[in-house]
């Protein structure tokens, strides 16, 4: 490398670090030190030299915010530690149980400190930063796995592409951080004032324009949207040791990160509770959406020591605003067709302003609902939105009745498809169960091509919906029917694309009869239990014919169950659906032998199942047991054999130890499985 090249690096550098340095004073501490013209002739001037020096390019400049080419569909990523979602509490008592449950838990403790946050309406993420640079971001997902969208990320403005090192602040070699995508609502309004200009539909709230926003498969389009965000904990990290949860906000800061400015630190529980009334006051005055508060236990250790459910963590709670209520009048009730198939009843009304947006259709939830509240077309009602989100119909006003409201009755058929529609036993609910009911087809499509089904690779959300949008797909048996041209003519599929998703295709049509039952997306049956009944049935002809009596005598599958699978392939469009697949070309591979259970090294063992496994469900492995002759039991006593220990083991673990039971984790498992 010349010496010219060398200084055309330095000044690269300088002033990749001095950009860095004014995003740093411009989002974080709110104190520029250069006019946005000035900052403007910064960025202009490093895009120049990368754009003469390309083999500089870096994807930490602050120039890479402009986003990248398009991708076909989002990776995904396991999160270290599950990004769990929070108990919510409605009322002060609420609060007050969650702070005594705390003390009983630690005992002896009089007094414990917390932080309250304002609880920001927008979409959880994940980064990750390796040696101060941003490796990674990720959606909350399921919680232990989301999806990845590093380079939509990379487009938000107040993200740290690179940790700041000031003031002698160090930087982990590793760091998780969490925090909250929103929309301001000016930029949100904006948006939509655009987006209905443009003939494009508009965004129900910040929220969802947030989320729509982020979940882009171009990212270009992402860096054209106003999103914010705030940070808000820590996820696994190294190279830092913070004492408390206000000490990690702090340090965070210095490293660049944005930290809500309305967080209240070190406040005891009756403090937490002023503190929730002083921000439901304010929470109109707001430039953002929030729909309460956030309070966490200050001091990390007492976080450890409390843990976490395998839902929530037990040192957190979302003390949730009161949603508001209008009255206004029912004009019409019509069903909506989910895409499992229930029907809903939704009212459709006088539009009427709540908290802020207008509000014109709200949910009945069902049948039974209805009855309850005696709702009739025509009634004055109250409604609320429920956590400030989805709007419900809370009670009628009968003394403003007429006498000339009328009575709703719920279809009998399905006002999709016209197949009759089932009600089970002890439901609510009132289903469509035809499969190739167009209502529910992307969804059960989207199933049928799943990684435990048919598992065709390719066969993506947005291939789905042009499929079935277009009238290609009208049930499962036209999957394996296409013609290469018909592909090719779809939005983003050119002759490789289609080619490839016809071999996978190809390559599905043998599929074992556990993975074809759990396929066809039959209400209750996933994957233990279609193994359950393929292993007691044996053939498809044979399940297909059998009465719920003799359904409900496989171990582990109950009446409801039974019912359901019965009822499935009693109804005459979904034995149809299943004839079509057979005729396409599926063949089915029925198991002719079976390994003997009698002399495998686990027959006659008990095992017992605790936490979280990373390659299979715990039904799974359940089934893997009961196949190799050995016994699953949900409690831990003297006579268990085996503990199988996966991620956040709960109290079996403690009892597994105490009983001196041998304990092993997914890996052993896996290790004894195989070589049955």
């Amino acid at each position: 490398m010349n010496m010219s090249d060398e200084k055309v690096k330095q000044l690269i550098e300088q002033l990749r670090t001095e950009l860095h340095r004014h995003n740093y004073r411009y989002y974080i501490l709110d104190d520029p030190e250069v006019s946005d013209a000035e900052y403007d002739r910064l960025v202009q001037e490093l895009k120049r030299l990368e754009n003469d020096y390309p083999q500089f390019y870096s994807h930490t400049s602050p120039t890479a915010r402009v986003g990248s080419p398009p991708l076909e569909k989002f990776s995904t990523i396991p999160h270290t530690i599950p990004m769990l979602s929070l108990d919510n509490a409605f009322s002060d008592s609420d609060i007050l149980d969650f702070d005594n449950r705390i003390k009983r838990f630690l005992k002896n403790t009089d007094k414990i400190l917390y932080t309250g946050e304002p609880k920001v309406d927008g979409v959880a993420i994940e980064l990750v930063y390796e040696q101060g640079n941003l490796v990674a971001a990720s959606t909350r997902g399921d919680g232990l796995t989301g999806e990845l969208i590093t380079e939509n990320v990379r487009t938000i403005r107040s993200v740290p592409l690179v940790l700041m090192a000031d003031d002698g602040n160090n930087i982990p070699s590793r760091l998780e951080i969490r925090g909250e995508v929103f929309m301001v609502k000016s930029a949100f309004e904006k948006l939509n004032k655009n987006r209905e200009q443009e003939g494009v539909s508009i965004f129900a709230n910040p929220r969802n324009a947030a989320a729509g926003s982020l979940r882009q498969l171009d990212s270009k389009i992402t860096a054209e949207r106003p999103l914010e965000v705030f940070f808000y904990g820590l996820g696994s990290y190294t190279g830092i040791k913070p004492e408390t949860h206000w000490e990690a906000l702090c340090m965070l800061k210095k490293m660049g990160f944005r930290i809500n400015p309305l967080i209240r630190h070190g406040i005891d529980i009756g403090q937490v509770l002023q503190y929730y009334r002083e921000l439901n006051e304010r929470r109109y005055e707001l430039e953002y959406d929030i729909d309460g508060v956030v309070i966490k236990v200050d001091n990390l250790g007492i976080q450890q020591q409390l843990g976490a459910t395998s839902k929530s963590p037990r040192w957190a709670i979302a003390y949730k605003f009161k949603a508001i209520q209008e009255t206004t009048r029912i004009l019409d009730i019509q069903i909506q067709v989910g895409r499992t198939g229930t029907l809903t009843p939704v009212a459709y009304l006088e539009p009427v302003n709540i908290a802020g947006a207008l509000v014109s259709r709200a949910t009945l939830h069902n049948e039974d609902e209805i009855k309850r509240k005696d709702i009739r077309i025509g009634d004055t009602v109250f409604v609320e939105r429920a956590g400030d989100v989805i709007p419900k119909v809370i009670k009628v006003v009968t003394s403003k009745r007429t006498g000339d409201e009328k009575t709703f009755q719920m279809p009998r058929v399905c006002p999709v498809c016209e197949t009759h529609v089932v009600r089970e036993e002890n439901e609510a609910a009132t289903r469509c169960i035809n499969a190739s009911c167009p209502a529910q087809l992307k969804e059960n499509i989207r199933h049928f091509a799943s990684k435990h089904a048919f598992d065709i690779d390719g066969m993506g959300q947005k291939l789905v919906e042009q499929l079935v949008d277009k009238g290609i797909v009208l049930s499962f048996g036209d999957l394996f029917t296409f013609e290469q041209q018909t592909l090719q003519d779809l939005d983003r599929m050119g002759e490789k694309s289609a080619q490839n998703l016809l071999d996978a295709i190809a390559g599905s049509k043998n599929i074992s009869f556990a993975r074809f039952l759990y396929a066809l997306g039959i209400r209750h049956v996933g994957q233990y239990v279609a193994k359950l009944l393929a292993n007691h049935f044996g053939n498809l002809e044979a399940l297909m014919t059998a009465g719920s009596d003799d359904i409900v005598s496989v171990k582990g599958v109950g009446p409801m169950v039974a019912k359901s699978i019965s009822g499935f392939f009693n109804e005459e469009e979904n034995q149809k659906t299943v004839n079509r697949l057979l005729e396409s070309g599926v063949e089915i591979l029925y198991e002719t032998e079976n390994k003997s259970s009698g002399s495998s090294s686990i027959a006659g063992k008990i095992f017992v199942l605790t936490g979280a496994l990373d390659s299979m469900t715990r039904d799974e492995a359940g089934a893997l047991i009961e196949k190799a002759g050995g016994k699953v039991t949900g409690s831990v006593t003297g006579n268990t054999d085996y503990v199988v220990a996966g991620y956040k083991p709960g109290s079996k673990l403690d009892k597994a130890i105490k009983l001196g039971i041998k304990i092993i984790d997914e890996e052993t498992f896996k290790k004894i499985i195989d070589t049955i």
